[in-house]
């Protein structure tokens, strides 16, 4: 079973007061099983959502003439955000590893794009390394947030899932053709069909409160790739940073981004991966080894 922090802790033991109470079958339960899925999910983002939230707001209301550029403000705010994640426990130690891991690997990525062009910031602030302002290592440290949390919330299960060897050599080859595709030919729809058959076999399982849940991992890349493009495109309206075609005047992020964010799903899974080792569901365990799961996260 995955181990809670003691906040989640907190409000398992309180839910339960209020959810054990709910039918075990018909409409009722299934709304229940519902509004606990969304529950879980919101609580699964709150890093990413009080970033976003933080961006929006300086976009609204942050003044132009403050002595503080607006993306040193954001970087600052991004840092308060991440300790009083970890401060709070709302997130364990061996999660901010996995997460200051997605923080160098984005950095990286965002140095280089932004020197070839890909997109920009606005030029201001001193907390930057050249035009990168360090808030935005921030956006894939909540993404990481995102992947550690709902792992073990959700206590994810997987059938049929690829060797980690094989699922690292593709997340790799995928993070350098980030890099080489301005250069030399673009693999993407190679390493699409690549995840394709890797992962096409593949089965998550997930508990939302009584009961368990299947889904195909390819699927739920590409619905976590929608959206992370979401929020992207409130990102960009608020200014955090801008592509090429943006600079005359905002509007929607092009479809074929959601291409670039579900091979990024794919690195981050990976890198989860290493954290939390991808178990088989409880069915495939001999019946005298499985736990009981008793929590609003896990199921009752």
């Amino acid at each position: 079973m995955r181990r809670f922090t003691s906040v989640e802790q907190i409000i398992d033991e309180r839910a339960h007061g209020f959810l054990d109470r709910a039918p075990a079958g018909g409409v009722r339960s299934r709304l229940t099983e519902f509004v606990v899925f969304g529950l879980k999910q919101g609580w699964a983002c709150i890093f990413g959502a009080a970033l976003l939230a933080v961006i929006l707001a300086a976009r609204l209301w942050y003044p132009d003439d403050a002595g503080l550029a607006r993306n040193d403000f954001l970087t600052l705010a991004a840092v308060v955000i991440q300790i009083l994640m970890v401060g709070t426990r709302l997130e364990t130690v061996r999660e901010l590893r996995v997460i200051v891991l997605f923080h160098l690997v984005g950095t990286v990525m965002e140095l280089f794009k932004t020197d070839v062009g890909s997109w920009s910031y606005e030029a201001e602030g001193f907390l930057r390394l050249g035009a990168v302002p360090l808030f935005s290592g921030f956006m894939y440290a909540a993404v990481g947030s995102y992947m550690v949390r709902v792992y073990r919330l959700f206590d994810l299960r997987f059938a049929r899932y690829p060797r980690r060897w094989v699922t690292a050599i593709v997340a790799a080859t995928i993070y350098v053709n980030f890099f080489t595709h301005h250069y030399i030919i673009d693999l993407r729809w190679v390493l699409l069909a690549a995840v394709a058959v890797i992962y096409g076999r593949c089965v998550m399982h997930f508990r939302v409160f009584r009961r368990r849940f299947r889904m195909p991992l390819v699927v739920a890349f590409l619905l976590v790739a929608l959206f992370i493009w979401i929020a992207e495109n409130i990102a960009t309206w608020s200014g955090a940073w801008l592509y090429p075609s943006q600079l005359n005047g905002w509007h929607m992020v092009p479809l074929d981004k959601l291409v670039s964010w579900f091979l990024l799903m794919i690195i981050s899974v990976v890198l989860v991966a290493w954290v939390y080792k991808p178990e088989p569901p409880e069915e495939m365990f001999p019946k005298a080894s499985r736990s009981r799961q008793s929590d609003v996260i896990h199921g009752a």
